[in-house]
């Protein structure tokens, strides 16, 4: 993983009030001990502080409560969940309607569908997005894989 990525996953290990050894942690992050060592520098430059426990049971462990983004995973991310995700977070943003073509596995079919998205997130370990569904007249999640085509309207809600 990026060096970013490291840093993300450390702090969220270290978000669950757990000790952590320095060798618990580069086990985890996949990482050499120095790496760990250089990661706690750099997220205590950012602000956070991690506690420093010395001893034979030492370790690290971070007293504060910090909020990483949802969006944060340790799996890779596929190419077209990237590009639903760029394409979502974006219209969210700009506060603007999406069209989709959904596939039903309920129905087996394919429908176009208007929505207003509102957040991106993990549904189940996939990728997806929340939004009021102008076709079911509610709120609904739509898994990116199943998604196939997406695009940004002119139309904000």
């Amino acid at each position: 993983m990026s060096k970013i990525s490291n840093i993300l996953m450390m702090i969220e290990l270290l978000g669950t009030g757990r000790k952590y050894s320095v060798l618990e942690l580069a086990r985890e992050l996949e990482v050499t001990p120095r790496m760990v060592r250089v990661y706690k520098d750099e997220i205590e430059k950012a602000g956070i502080y991690i506690e420093t426990i010395k001893g034979p049971y030492g370790g690290y462990i971070l007293n504060q409560k910090v909020s990483l983004p949802k969006r944060f995973v340790k799996e890779d991310i596929s190419m077209i969940d990237k590009n639903y995700f760029n394409l979502f977070s974006r219209a969210i943003k700009e506060k603007k309607k999406c069209e989709i073509s959904y596939y039903s596995q309920d129905r087996k079919k394919v429908t176009k569908r208007v929505i207003h998205p509102y957040e991106v997130l993990l549904l189940d370990n996939k990728w997806g997005v929340a939004g009021y569904c102008e076709m079911r007249e509610e709120v609904r999640h739509f898994y990116f894989e199943r998604i196939i085509m997406a695009n940004i309207l002119d139309k904000y809600y």
